[in-house]
């Protein structure tokens, strides 16, 4: 029985892999559905119109008009007349048939001629090419809307992609680094055991493996931030903010920058273990792309003037100049300065800061902003949605 069933198995499993379109029964296609619809709703007009003149002439008189006047021509009967209009009617119906297929065939290709470059193009984003536009030109009207719409589709998936394999490779040569840096250390260590300072190697190894860890995590914080909506509460983001600055002032202070904090009441709606983590998330890259000297960081929160209702949380710092379009920083593993990361191991982070802000800020709908400063530095703004008045805190 196995052998009568199996080969059944396997055509079950090839037709399942099949493109849709190749499963579907062949049928008629919409230019012939509508040549046809055409064609009928001619040979109909046409035979309603025949019909009523055909009515019509069952009113003629019943008898030779000859017999009036003696001087003219015998003219036919009314049987005679409606014998000749049915056979005349039969003509032109087939006429009438010619004519709307053949005329409904034209039409409906010249109709449906943009629809068959949006299918091709279709055809061509099935199989892996996404830099194609259609293009469509002419009036607005459903086919153009629908090759706009799909041009759209096509642009956002191909800068999905593009950032998806640009955030593939990142982190692979991310995540690669602190593995090919502990086994170039482990490798000397066993190339020569007797000159090596262990104590200093452990500590070593430790920060490596550390850094490889920290990188995974966030990772892994990323994915649950883009599946996972938070839990949300009424809160003040100015309590949040300055709990965030308190965690960075040490920080800041070894590096000579200058903290302010300018936080008014800010009634918000979000996570306040989140909200946290983007404000120090914002604060560490303020802080750690700064000035190597001298620089400065400003803080302030309060109500959105721009927006009504919503809450502003604005981090300011100073910082050398930004090139090219800040809205790429908050890619994972993209930093200020490019793909590589610092040298000093004090000032160098995974790249993962403001793509972990931008994955809080979906969470929250709320809105992010990035604005490079003229003298340098960064102006980053985030607009949370706000706390009803009196309302009960939310929960989801």
């Amino acid at each position: 029985m196995n052998r009568r069933t199996a080969p059944h198995r396997d055509s079950d499993a090839d037709t399942a892999g099949a493109p849709a379109r190749s499963r579907r029964p062949r049928r008629l296609t919409a230019r012939m559905k509508l040549t046809l619809t055409y064609a009928l709703f001619v040979v109909v007009a046409g035979a309603f119109s025949l019909v009523v003149v055909y009515l019509a002439m069952r009113f003629v008189p019943n008898y030779p008009l000859g017999d009036v006047n003696p001087q003219a021509a015998a003219v036919a009967t009314r049987p005679d007349i409606l014998q000749a209009l049915a056979k005349a009617s039969g003509v032109t119906l087939l006429l009438l048939a010619l004519i709307g297929l053949g005329g409904g065939w034209l039409i409906a290709g010249r109709v449906l001629r943009p629809l068959q470059d949006i299918t091709s193009a279709a055809r061509r984003a099935a199989d892996g090419s996404l830099d194609h536009r259609i293009g469509l030109t002419g009036p607005r009207d459903e086919f153009t809307d629908l090759s706009d719409t799909f041009d759209d589709m096509l642009a956002r998936l191909q800068r999905s992609f593009d950032a998806q394999q640009r955030f593939a490779a990142n982190a692979s040569h991310e995540l690669r680094t602190p593995l090919a840096v502990s086994r170039t250390m482990l490798d000397v260590a066993v190339a020569d055991p007797d000159g090596q300072n262990y104590r200093r190697l452990v500590s070593r190894l430790r920060e490596t493996n550390q850094r490889g860890i920290d990188i995974t995590d966030a990772l892994l914080q990323l994915s649950a931030l883009d599946h996972t909506p938070p839990t949300t509460e009424h809160l003040d983001l100015a309590d949040t903010a300055r709990a965030a600055v308190d965690a960075v002032r040490e920080e800041a202070r070894t590096r000579d920058i200058t903290v302010s904090a300018d936080t008014h009441p800010a009634p918000a709606t979000g996570n306040d273990v989140l909200l946290r983590q983007l404000v120090l998330n914002l604060l560490h890259n303020a802080v750690r792309h700064n000035l190597p000297t001298g620089g400065s960081l400003s803080l302030t929160t309060g109500p959105d003037p721009a927006r009504p209702g919503r809450a502003l949380l604005t981090v300011t710092n100073t910082g050398p100049p930004l090139s090219g379009t800040v809205d790429r920083l908050t890619e994972p593993f993209l930093r200020g300065s490019g793909r590589l990361a610092e040298q000093d191991p004090t000032r160098r982070g995974h790249g993962l800061g403001l793509a972990i802000v931008s994955s809080i800020v979906r969470a929250h709908h709320a809105d992010l902003n990035l604005t490079p400063n003229p003298g340098g530095g960064l102006t980053v703004r985030v607009s949370v949605p706000g706390a009803p008045q009196g309302g009960a805190p939310p929960s989801r």
